[in-house]
């Protein structure tokens, strides 16, 4: 039986347009929402967990689409580099180096870190092997996740270790699916992970589109995010990427594009009719010179956008709220400075991430009856007050370090700051034990 929360006196950001903004209490009970606003007393009810919100914004759980938890253990390893010489000088040689520990310390360090910064789901894509040791990782933590091996079996300059036959990418992958999709109590599913274009066959796209189809799973990729991955695979197959998967059969409602910063007018246009969505990545796109997606256009046109931090090496951190300033600002910037408000922005990291994952009607806004994902920041820090608008001092001021307290599913992940289901101390010696360890096999020129 899941414990009662009471997460007491916060200024509650719902995201719900019929009630954005509520003060009081918020009630948990059975791992869904019970009460939101005003005062709840305890009195009859079995005795409760209290949470203090005072001085704080109560959010709901923050909701990244795009990340590489395999990669975190790479942080600092990969820097200055443009996507195709980031990929085959490093990320590549580094992901073969892989193996069980250094992957399993590389899961927990990235889950370490989403939970503190107030992330409560995410999309992963991990590397070939060893993947599930990630499941395990992602199962013990409380995180919601989606998650699936990469898969990979064509491509340039690609490591014996990640080059996979299409047959047996396909059997990992379903093998995967039906040992963790659906595990912890329906926390965990599984999510088909063709890397992108370039890295595979027509023949392995075609049946994760199928494989999917039938399933009824996500198939999570990458596409239309830097110019000379277009030209490649232009000159390849006669059309551009976004247009390859497609003709493979990989678009629609369950298709997750990340990145998407070079999509032309036209392909806005057939993504937002097919109902396919994509990421956003700021920092990453930014760090690796890819460009700036249009989001404003995409999201005019009827895209489902959600946003993620990508991976370490190419960000270098996994703070949603640094995601979500950026991505205001970056619109600001380009479109004018009505081009992504506050409160749309942070949408992409609620709502909007979670309608992306086919999630909306259990998480992404705070309402009762959903389950009880919450993110609780302080604002009482210097950067952050006096208090003004509530959606403007989170998406502007706030930053990962002010989360106090994490909720998902019902279940407190951080509280008072402290990790409840990670021991970050064992978390932080195991990256710092493998990490060298990792780089000294990859042997990098």
């Amino acid at each position: 039986m899941s414990p009662t929360i009471l997460v007491r006196g916060g200024v509650v950001l719902t995201v719900d347009p019929r009630r954005p903004i509520v003060h009081g209490d918020v009630l948990v009970e059975e791992g869904r929402l019970a009460v939101v606003g005003g005062a709840v007393s305890l009195a009859g009810r079995r005795a409760a967990q209290v949470l203090d919100a005072t001085g704080c914004a109560v959010l709901p759980g923050l909701v990244q689409t795009h990340v590489h938890l395999c990669q975190v253990l790479l942080r600092g390893m990969a820097d200055d580099l443009s996507l195709l010489d980031w990929l085959r000088r490093r990320i590549w040689p580094l992901e073969a180096a892989h193996d069980e520990r250094s992957l399993e310390a590389s899961a927990r360090l990235g889950i370490a870190e989403l939970i503190r910064g107030g992330t409560t789901t995410v999309l992963d894509m991990g590397t070939v092997r060893h993947h599930d040791v990630v499941f395990e990782a992602l199962a013990g933590s409380g995180l919601r996740a989606f998650s699936g091996k990469a898969m990979m079996d064509a491509g340039d300059r690609l490591p014996r270790r990640l080059r996979e036959t299409t047959r047996q990418s396909l059997e990992e992958s379903r093998r995967l699916w039906e040992k963790w999709d659906g595990a912890a109590g329906g926390r965990i599913h599984y999510a088909f992970a063709p890397r992108f274009a370039l890295s595979c066959s027509d023949r392995l796209l075609g049946a994760v589109a199928q494989a999917a189809k039938d399933l009824g799973a996500i198939v999570h990729t990458h596409a239309a995010e830097n110019r000379q991955e277009r030209a490649l695979v232009r000159r390849a197959k006669g059309v551009d990427d976004v247009m390859h998967l497609e003709r493979m059969g990989i678009s629609g409602p369950r298709a997750v594009l990340a990145h998407g910063v070079h999509l032309t007018d036209r392909e806005i246009r057939r993504m937002a009719r097919l109902g396919t969505r994509v990421v956003h990545c700021p920092s990453a796109n930014l760090k690796l010179g890819s460009g700036i997606a249009r989001i404003p256009k995409l999201l005019e046109a009827g895209v489902e956008v959600g946003i993620g931090a990508d991976g370490a090496p190419c960000n270098n951190n996994l703070d949603a709220l640094r995601e979500v300033r950026l991505a205001s600002l970056l619109a600001k910037a380009a479109f004018g400075p009505t081009a992504l408000a506050a409160r749309t922005a942070l949408e992409l990291a609620t709502i909007r991430g979670a309608r992306l994952l086919g999630l909306d009607r259990e998480i992404g806004t705070i309402e009762v009856g959903k389950r009880a994902d919450l993110t609780v920041l302080d604002l009482t820090g210097l950067h952050s007050v006096p208090p003004g608008d509530p959606y403007a001092t989170v998406v502007y001021a706030a930053r990962g370090s002010d989360v106090r307290h994490v909720l998902c599913d019902g279940r407190v992940l951080l509280s008072h700051g402290r990790l409840t289901t990670v021991d970050e101390g064992a978390v932080r010696e195991a990256a710092m034990r493998e990490a060298p360890r990792l780089l000294a096999r990859a042997k990098l020129q």
